[in-house]
């Protein structure tokens, strides 16, 4: 009963978008009748949103009741699951995934119908149209080759199929398993809770400029309405999609037993390449708000944006690629990928069909000025991403063209993002001391030698403690140099506040702070940038590591840090784990710190061992020891493996700076309210 509700509401919200795209194309030919039209399909585009709501609470049911007829809850759940892994088992597989991504896609669909109706209604109906198509394409793939409420059904010869409903008559029964397989091992984790679903609403998020763009394109709008209609839908689907990065690298950090965040890993870099085009387009649409520039690299980088996320889908769950992200092969890598060439090539039609209503209307003047460096900023994130697409897609081709596969490391993307990412933290740091138009070199330099005299102490203190690789002080520099050209913005746009109005510093400060969340929400983000910056380069410039069998009592030395390996336990959890703990000291300098216990976890149902460090962590580094095996060299010995990360968490706490530049940023203001500057003042980047 509860598998048929589920796949009926599930059934049902595919017709309503297939309704609201036919009903929204068909309305502006319908003359006076057209705003009920558009009503109709606007109504039928939120009415996925509870029907998705109602499959989605029965899917769950089932996992949470141990329905493990239904052949989905057998794949991701078992018994001894806790219930907030069971809940999270709803996106744990490809089919429950895809019906989570439909109903945030509902979710985000339906917020837009109700709170901005009202404006632009020349292009609400191909918003509607290009956002349910959308949809629609995802809840086809529910319905019609990844059905999560399909039952396991058992034949009379003893073999097993999948249906809906009974397939063939009485002698055919319902077969359920004593229990299910569970997730992934990896997938075991709290980090399940909220990881995916960040990734996924940004990933979603997305869909809503993309879908205004394209109206725009579609009604020929060449002004930037479709850029404030969706300014805050795109700052929160960026701000999700951070933070699902984020999450992610903190959970491998946890979880994958390598000392690491970040792997270069196929999915990380199809993740990571939508943020890149996303953010190069929350840079650029400010330019086009200010100086009518940029229309066509705006309109470019939201289409790009789209399709790396279709495209990001698509790796994921096809099984093309080979990663610890990965779902199984699918059959529905063929269907990603007519998608996505389909809805590439209608937007590329509609651009060049739109192109020159999209000129700008003033004309880059200068590399030297603020739109300069922000066309320099998008050329180098578009460098980026060519660096990582190539790097993705460069084992497909190889395996096409050659039948062998290739693996392409994270040597090759350090190689070539590296020297980007250096550049863009100097254009961070130059292009907010830019004026508009043009600026002349004196006039810069003028402006950048204080900060830039300032910068040089952080290099200076690290050659002093003994560093002395010419890249980690030019890093460190770069980091330097943007953290005070940060604080000079801010400290000059309180001095000229202080000046024009009286208030004192602090109050001017705070005053121009709040009053401008945008600017200054957009410099609080570049300070989280540079934290981010010293984590990685404190781990990937200075990051030790060691290894060693020892006994009991044994000890092993890393820097200032010593371990004395103390005991082992094993045992088993009635969650279907084997469990080595081992118990170990940790010394600084001779002085006890800490008790770790590292631990190795074997799930026996899926013959999978996973390997969870111990971490002692101060603000300067991470003590991060693994236990690699158990097997003696002595009757009582372990092999141990440790690393020293130093200023990882630097990493972490820049990412929390981050998130908050970014609720900063995307905050409303009051109505009716301009923020002002100072007539003679120029700073900022937004």
């Amino acid at each position: 009963m509860i598998s048929n509700t589920g796949f009926s509401a599930m059934l049902l919200a595919l017709l309503c978008a297939v309704y609201s795209v036919v009903v929204a194309l068909v309305a502006p030919a319908r003359g006076d009748g057209q705003r009920r039209w558009i009503a109709s399909a606007r109504n039928a585009a939120i009415a996925p949103w509870p029907l998705l709501t109602l499959s989605c609470l029965s899917l769950i049911y089932l996992i949470v009741n141990d329905h493990f007829e239904v052949e989905y809850v057998a794949r991701v759940s078992s018994r001894a699951m806790p219930s907030y892994l069971k809940v999270t088992a709803l996106w744990g597989g490809q089919a429950g995934s895809l019906l989570f991504w439909s109903w945030l896609m509902s979710t985000y669909t339906a917020l837009v119908m109700l709170r901005d109706w009202r404006r632009e209604r020349d292009m609400q109906p191909y918003v509607i149209a290009t956002a349910m198509i959308t949809l629609a394409f995802f809840v086809g793939l529910n319905v019609f080759v990844e059905n999560p409420f399909m039952r396991l059904w058992q034949l009379p010869a003893g073999n097993l199929t999948t249906a809906l409903n009974n397939p063939g008559g009485s002698w055919v029964s319902i077969f359920t398993p004593s229990d299910g397989q569970g997730l992934n091992p990896l997938l075991r984790h709290p980090g399940m809770i909220i990881h995916p679903p960040m990734l996924y609403l940004g990933f979603v998020g997305f869909v809503i400029p993309f879908s205004f763009a394209i109206a725009a394109l579609v009604v020929g709008r060449s002004d930037d309405a479709w850029i404030r209609v969706t300014r805050r839908w795109t700052l929160i689907a960026w701000l999700f999609l951070s933070l699902g990065l984020l999450l992610g690298g903190r959970w491998a950090y946890d979880v994958l037993g390598w000392g690491g965040y970040w792997g270069w890993d196929p999915v990380e870099i199809a993740a990571f390449m939508p943020w890149l085009t996303g953010t190069a387009f929350l840079h650029s649409v400010m330019i086009q708000e200010k100086r009518g520039m940029f229309k066509q690299w705006n309109v470019i980088l939201i289409i790009l944006t789209y399709a790396l996320v279709i495209f990001g889908t698509f790796l994921t769950r096809s099984g093309v690629l080979s990663s610890v992200h990965a779902f199984a092969k699918s059959d529905i890598g063929p269907l990603f990928f007519i998608f996505i060439g389909m809805t590439l090539t209608v937007s590329i039609i509609l651009l060049f069909r739109g192109w020159d209503r999209l000129h700008s209307e003033n004309v880059l003047s200068s590399w030297l000025s603020r739109e300069g460096f922000f066309l320099l900023n998008n050329l180098l994130f578009m460098g980026i991403l060519a660096s990582c697409f190539w790097g993705v897609i460069y084992p497909l081709i190889s395996e096409l063209a050659t039948g062998q596969k290739v693996t392409v490391g994270p040597p090759y993307y350090e190689r070539t993002t590296g020297p980007q990412f250096a550049v863009l933290l100097l254009l961070m740091g130059v292009a907010p001391l830019a004026a508009w138009r043009v600026t002349t070199v004196r006039r810069l330099g003028a402006a950048i030698w204080k900060p830039t005299t300032g910068s040089l102490l952080l290099p200076l203190v690290g050659f002093a403690l003994g560093v002395s690789q010419w890249a980690a002080v030019l890093a460190l520099w770069l980091v330097s140099l943007v953290f005070c050209v940060t604080l000079y913005e801010f400290y000059r746009g309180a001095l000229a506040r202080t000046r024009s109005t009286g208030d004192s510093f602090f109050i001017a400060l705070w005053t121009m702070a709040t009053r401008n969340r945008r600017r200054y929400g957009g410099y609080v983000i570049h300070l989280g940038v540079i934290l981010m910056a010293l984590g990685i380069i404190g781990v990937e410039m200075f990051q030790s590591e060691t290894q060693g069998t020892l006994a009991y009592g044994d000890h092993l030395t890393l820097g200032d840090y010593e371990m004395s390996y103390d005991s082992l336990s094993l045992f088993a959890t009635n969650d279907g784990r084997e469990v080595a703990l081992a118990t170990i000291s940790v010394y600084k300098n001779g002085h006890p710190v800490a008790e770790l216990k590292p631990r190795r976890d074997y799930y026996v149902d899926s013959r999978q061992p996973m390997t969870i460090p111990g971490v002692y962590s101060t603000v300067a580094a991470d003590f991060y020891v693994l236990l690699l095996d158990w097997k003696p060299v002595t009757s009582e010995g372990a092999t141990f493996k440790i690393y020293l990360n130093p200023l990882v968490n630097w990493l972490w706490a820049g990412g929390m700076v981050f998130i908050v530049g970014t609720l900063i940023a995307s905050w409303p203001q009051k109505r009716g309210f301009r923020a002002r500057q100072p007539a003679n003042l120029q700073i900022g980047t937004g």
